[in-house]
């Protein structure tokens, strides 16, 4: 009973619950269907909103394409209607020009007309005076007696004689006045030139004098058995005299480079007081380095001074080295700068240029820098050695032609030699004595290095001794006898010279090593 009851509450319930669930899908499903209907209706109204708004953004467009269409057609017209208007500007223009075409043309034509006419009137009148020429020709021939053409010739005989005899006497008085108007000129050019130079004139000698604090200085330059003042005069070429003058040394040489090197190490010796052959030696070697600078330093200077320029720095050491050169007495620097200078001022006078007068002025000397070394003259040396730094036509023919060993070919030639003859020919400008002394004593080293295994050779004593370094290897002792025979029979073939001149040969041999 109990059984039957629960089973028919299950039944009960299954039932319910069954019922229940179909309730719920059904009510779920009518829910379902009214959100579907709710989104198909706002799908629609969106749908339908969307058709509206591009149907009114179509028409907008359409609106202002219509109007983008009517403002250009509008600047289109108003373009056209400029265009149209310069056209018609242009017709006009171009219609007065035709106008103005044809005014000036009918001109023209009366113009032409005009000259036609003229022409015609002179043509009428050439063959009227043609004519009455011809009838005064015929007229005179009656008269004179002569054709024409013997008229014409006994005229221009006449003539002729008389030209010839007023051309030769013009010719001849021109010829007199350029002849003494270029003298004058001539005479007031080298005045002018030579009053406007001033340089110094100073007197170069032979002889350097060293003062010394005592005079037991001299016996320390001696030095034991003679070997400092040996070794002085071995390592520059000169002849050391230490003769009774008080606290003076004099140092004798024709070669003033030598000289003055071996001036500068005495005096430095004097001052360190260490005198002895190494210090010498150490000396020397540092004065000519001196010497050396000295020697660029006047070649800048000379330079710098005559405002030149592009010279090669190997021709301004030449330069350097001439002022330690003598020619006659006459310093070859300063004398060179001279020249230059003249040569500007006449260069200027003339119209010439100035400059290229100066440089040839300057070099015109510039072979006796090494005119003791190299053989020639200085003219032929000095040719070469601007040939070699490839100066100008007109600086070689200036140096070439300075002495008239050629003809001068340019107006630059002529000026330098007269600016040389200016210079050299100045009162107390040069002594021939000296230049007569130097010139031998180069002639006997001339002749002394010639032969082979001489190191070197100097000639001291005022030209009365040569000394010649020989190279042992070179040289033996019984060379070293044949060698002063050949060379004292040389110098009295070649030399004039008065007394005698002593050939000394020396041959040194040295061992030398380093301590450490």
């Amino acid at each position: 009973m109990i059984v039957g009851i629960i089973v028919g509450s299950l039944v009960v319930v299954v039932i319910a619950a069954f019922l229940a669930f179909n309730a719920g899908k059904t009510i779920e499903k009518k829910t379902a269907l009214e959100k579907i209907g709710s989104a198909e209706n706002k799908a629609r109204t969106l749908l339908d909103e969307a058709i509206k708004k591009a149907e009114s953004t179509k028409v907008n467009a359409l609106l202002e394409a219509k109007e983008e269409i009517l403002k250009q057609k509008t600047e289109l017209e108003n373009e056209l209607r400029e265009r149209r208007k310069e056209v018609a500007e242009i017709e006009n223009r171009a219609l007065k020009r035709d106008e103005l075409s044809e005014k000036k043309l009918e001109q023209l034509e009366q113009k032409e007309k005009t000259i036609e006419q003229k022409e015609k009137e002179i043509v009428e009148k050439q063959n009227l005076v043609n004519q009455l020429n011809e009838q005064r020709v015929k007229e005179l021939e009656r008269i004179s007696g002569y054709t024409r053409d013997q008229a014409k010739t006994e005229l221009f005989n006449a003539v002729k004689d008389d030209i010839k005899r007023d051309t030769a006497l013009y010719i001849k008085e021109q010829e007199q006045i350029a002849k003494d108007e270029a003298e004058k000129n001539a005479t007031n050019l080298v005045l002018e030139t030579i009053q406007k130079c001033a340089m110094e004139t100073v007197s170069y000698a032979t002889v350097s004098t060293v003062s010394l604090p005592n005079d037991e200085m001299k016996g320390r330059i001696i030095g034991r058995e003679g070997r400092n003042i040996r070794a002085i005069e071995q390592l520059t070429g000169v002849e050391v005299v230490i003769d009774d003058t008080p606290d003076t040394v004099v140092l004798t040489c024709f070669d003033p480079v030598r000289r003055e090197i071996a001036r500068l190490s005495l005096e430095k010796l004097v001052l360190d007081g260490r005198i002895h052959p190494t210090r010498i030696e150490e000396l020397v070697e540092k004065s000519t380095k001196e010497v050396e600078q000295v020697i660029k330093q006047k070649g800048e200077e000379a330079v710098l001074k005559l405002g030149i320029h592009g010279l090669n720095p190997e021709i301004i050491k030449l330069l350097g080295r001439m002022h330690y050169r003598t020619s006659y007495g006459q310093n070859a620097l300063v004398h060179s700068i001279e020249v230059a200078t003249l040569s500007g001022i006449m260069a200027s006078e003339l119209g010439e240029n100035v400059q290229l007068a100066k440089r040839a002025g300057l070099l015109h000397d510039i072979g006796k820098s090494i005119d003791h070394e190299v053989e020639g003259t200085h003219v032929q040396i000095g040719l070469d050695i601007c040939k070699k730094y490839k100066e100008s036509f007109e600086v070689l023919n200036a140096v070439e032609s300075h002495h008239g060993d050629t003809e001068p070919k340019c107006p630059i030639a002529f000026i330098v030699a007269a600016a040389d003859a200016i210079s050299a020919g100045r009162p107390g400008a040069r002594r021939e004595v000296l230049e007569t002394y130097t010139q031998r004593i180069k002639q006997l080293e001339d002749i002394t290095n010639s032969y082979e295994g001489v190191e070197k050779a100097y000639a001291v004593q005022a030209g009365r001794e040569v000394r010649i370094m020989v190279i042992p290897e070179k040289v033996s002792e019984d060379d070293m006898v044949i060698m002063a025979h050949a060379i004292a029979k040389q110098i009295e073939e070649q030399v004039k010279y008065p007394g005698t001149i002593k050939v000394n040969v020396i041959r040194e041999t040295r061992a030398q090593e380093l301590a450490k």
